[in-house]
Order: C-alpha cells, then sequence, then structure tokens
C-alpha cells in the first residue's frame, strides 16, 4: 500500500515539475519576445529621430534659400526700376 502512495507521490511531484517547467519556459520565451519588440522599437526610434534631424536641416537649408532668393528679387526691382542707359556707339 505504501508503495503505491510512493508513486503516486513521485508522479505528482514529477507532474508539478513539468507543469512549473513549461510556465517558466513560458516566461522565457515572452521574454524573448519582449526583447524582440523591444529592440525594433529601438531600431524605429533611432530611425525617426535621424529622419527628424533630416528634416531639420532640410528647413534649415529651404529658408536659408528662401532668404538668398528675396534678396535677389529685391535687386533685380532695384535693376528694373532703374532708369536705362542709351547704348554706347
Amino acid at each position: 500500500m505504501f508503495e503505491n502512495k510512493r508513486h503516486l507521490l513521485k508522479a505528482g511531484t514529477l507532474a508539478v515539475a513539468m507543469v512549473a517547467a513549461a510556465g517558466l519556459s513560458g516566461c522565457a520565451t515572452y521574454d524573448d519576445e519582449f526583447a524582440t519588440i523591444n529592440s525594433r522599437l529601438d531600431q524605429l526610434d533611432t530611425r525617426v529621430q535621424g529622419a527628424a534631424q533630416s528634416a531639420e536641416a532640410a528647413n534649415q537649408s529651404a529658408q536659408q534659400a528662401n532668404q538668398r532668393l528675396d534678396q535677389i528679387e529685391s535687386r533685380v526691382q532695384q535693376l528694373e526700376g532703374a532708369p536705362r542707359r542709351a547704348p554706347r556707339g
């Protein structure tokens, strides 16, 4: 009779150990998945920051180009409004 109880106790202990191992391996799997997702998010964040910096640099270049264009336009208007000279010769 005690042999059967010992056998059942060992089988029960083994079953609990297997369930615990399966549960822990599931946690490891989730940890791996979260690590993968976090890595991808970090990569995307880096790319977004790079794109934002590029956009800011492009915006500054465009503003400088617009300022130069405004200066040139002002000069062209001055030249167009100036009296015309008679050609020499």
